[in-house]
């Protein structure tokens, strides 16, 4: 595997929730206003970080999965 997850299970499931709600702003919203823009960029980085659990951020500054026993 080229990456190792760093997102718990719950936080995960909050991204995915947290992403779809943006990406259906984004597109309610798509021609009315600039921000539709900068949500469904949002909604789909949360989307796609909750989906692999990996983010690239948090990865950056060193954050690591705790291991559940």
């Amino acid at each position: 595997m080229f990456y190792v997850k760093n997102v718990p299970t719950w936080e995960r499931v909050l991204r995915v929730v947290m992403g779809m709600m943006a990406l259906a702003f984004a597109a309610m919203n798509w021609g009315v206003s600039g921000l539709a823009v900068g949500m469904g960029i949002m909604g789909a980085m949360l989307a796609m970080t909750g989906l692999f659990g990996f983010c690239p951020m948090c990865a950056m500054v060193g954050r690591k999965l705790e291991k559940e026993h």
